[in-house]
């Protein structure tokens, strides 16, 4: 797929510079769930990733729109970097919300959401370093869909504790609205895996 025009390198390398910001964003909430301390700081950092995502995506967009051969479809390198960016901005909103509500304790599946979240963002990167390899990224994908429904599991436990211990409706309704957010960008990368 990528090697054959030297317009192959620039997507290749913008989607693995991509990938590789978001992987940084993930461990960074993830960082920030469960130290729970600097969490202003911690959502700057993100914010900032976020820029860069964005800023990578419009290059990668420019690149797509000035090129007359693309390494694969123009629409499945356009669908690629908008389910990434996708996965960034519920990161990045995930963090915005996390400051924003001032939300003192997260429940230990909101927790170990975010670890799926860097799990599966570690497997992108991957996929994305294996882009001319069809095989090994079918089986990258088979990764990104099994850790996605440990996720599910997850956030359908994580909202039955949290409707059993949390007595203060506005503390739940908080809490309730970060699990969502990290859970739907868990799924946001199993869309990426399906564009892949």
């Amino acid at each position: 797929m990528f090697g054959f025009l030297s317009k192959d390198k620039i997507f290749h390398d913008i989607f693995l510079e991509l990938a590789d910001k978001i992987h940084e964003a993930a461990g960074l909430l993830k960082t920030m769930v469960e130290t729970g301390d600097h969490r202003e700081e911690y959502a700057s950092r993100i914010k900032n990733v976020e820029h860069q995502c964005d800023d990578l995506t419009h290059k990668l967009v420019r690149t797509l729109n000035s090129t007359f051969i693309t390494p694969f479809d123009r629409e499945d390198i356009h669908d690629l970097a908008v389910k990434l960016d996708d996965v960034v901005d519920l990161i990045d909103s995930t963090a915005d919300r996390l400051v924003a509500f001032n939300v003192s304790r997260i429940g230990s599946e909101a927790a170990a959401l975010t670890d799926v979240l860097l799990r599966q963002t570690e497997v992108i990167k991957r996929a994305l370093g294996q882009l001319g390899k069809a095989d090994h990224i079918l089986d990258r994908c088979v990764e990104i869909h099994t850790l996605e429904n440990e996720g599910d599991q997850l956030f359908h436990q994580g909202l039955v504790n949290l409707f059993r211990r949390e007595q203060n409706p506005i503390e739940l309704l908080k809490q309730k609205e970060i699990i969502e957010k990290v859970e739907r960008a868990t799924d946001r990368c199993e869309d990426v895996a399906n564009v892949l």
